[in-house]
């Protein structure tokens, strides 16, 4: 009569053979168990503290999110436009988040839609009026969102036809305004990408440090 390998061995080499499959499956789970646990640690905890240790060495404002801070409080970032009132200030991209950062986003309008067309036809005639200035002056990244919607910086142009109302508003000579636009034009990034860009947020601030002239 035929017997099969497993039946024909003793009774303890079996339970033996059962006990080494056993403990070789269990042993498979511990290599990957632990390398799981070591990337956790190394990539998950080690790296980030790493990065964020060396950043805050090396570029501290920059790992503060580069605040803008005056007589030791926050009044902004760099890196984020925010809404100013009155006409003693630039004024920034519009926003189609309303410069909320928890909401950061674009209008997702295509350009030949009637909505968008209808916004920026008003955001012109808005903005030729506030200047004192054409419709045709009117450069388009006042009027034009960003697609993140938090756009701070302006272009040269944008800049330079409110520079007469800002002006204005502060008693303040042209020229010195001008000077501080200037001032606050920042070049293509490493001089290669990119085009010449004004920082509104820093160009706002330092207009509040300027005291009006008679």
């Amino acid at each position: 009569m035929n017997r099969s390998l497993a039946t024909s061995l003793p009774r303890t080499a079996r339970a033996r053979a059962v006990d080494a499959a056993t403990l070789q499956q269990h042993g498979a789970w511990r290599p990957a168990l632990m390398l799981g646990l070591v990337s956790l640690l190394l990539l998950g905890l080690a790296y980030a503290l790493a990065a964020t240790g060396a950043s805050r060495l090396l570029f501290p404002a920059q790992a503060d999110g580069s605040l803008l801070i005056r007589d030791g409080q926050v009044r902004g970032s760099q890196l984020i436009a925010q809404p100013f009132t009155g006409d003693g200030y630039f004024q920034a991209r519009p926003s189609a988040a309303n410069y909320d950062p928890m909401a950061a986003a674009g209008s997702n309008l295509a350009r030949t839609n009637p909505a968008l067309q209808e916004r920026v036809q008003a955001s012109i005639a808005a903005v030729a009026a506030r200047e004192g200035i054409t419709p045709a002056q009117v450069p388009g990244d006042l009027v034009t969102q960003s697609g993140a919607g938090m756009d701070p910086e302006l272009s040269p142009a944008a800049a330079q036809v409110q520079m007469a109302r800002v002006a204005r508003s502060r008693g303040l000579p042209v020229e010195q305004v001008a000077a501080l636009v200037k001032a606050h034009t920042l070049g293509p990034q490493w001089g290669l990408f990119g085009q010449p860009r004004v920082n509104v947020m820093t160009l706002n601030l330092a207009l509040d440090d300027r005291k009006a002239t008679p």
